[in-house]
């Protein structure tokens, strides 16, 4: 009985070093599977993130690229408006230059009043379109 219980200890202590051994060697794995479950969020959740981003930097992209073509396209109108009003400008200021004159003022209300100048006749001459309208009735 002496070699049995021998053996039984032997059996038992090797048992439970190996127990232990593999213990230590499931916990060690545990650990493993957990930190890769973690790595694998941490980096999912990255990924979102990232997508996210770049999302919104890409519509504010084209809401500025947008913005920009609008804004691109009133500057146009606003100079072409402003280049009318130039010319308009251009034209009363020469205007203004001939209305100082005498002599044209003296013109203009002889052509536009039907006025005459000391000894001269106006005579009244109908316009094609006169002719036309009073050949038809």
């Amino acid at each position: 009985m002496g070699v049995n219980n021998h053996n039984n200890e032997e059996d038992r202590n090797i048992s439970s070093i190996n127990k232990d051994y593999v213990r230590s060697v499931e916990r060690k794995e545990k650990r493993q599977k957990a930190h890769k479950v973690r790595l694998i969020r941490r980096l999912s959740a990255f990924a979102v993130i990232v997508v996210v981003v770049m999302g919104w930097l890409t519509i504010t992209l084209f809401n500025q690229t947008q913005a920009l073509a609008a804004k691109e396209e009133k500057k146009e109108e606003t100079l072409q408006i402003l280049e009318e009003v130039r010319y308009e400008q251009e034209m009363l200021n020469s205007q203004i230059l001939k209305l100082n004159d005498d002599e044209y003022i003296a013109k203009l209300a002889r052509k536009e009043y039907f006025l005459s100048d000391k000894g001269e006749i106006i005579f009244a001459i109908p316009e094609k379109s006169d002719k036309n309208n009073n050949s038809k009735e």
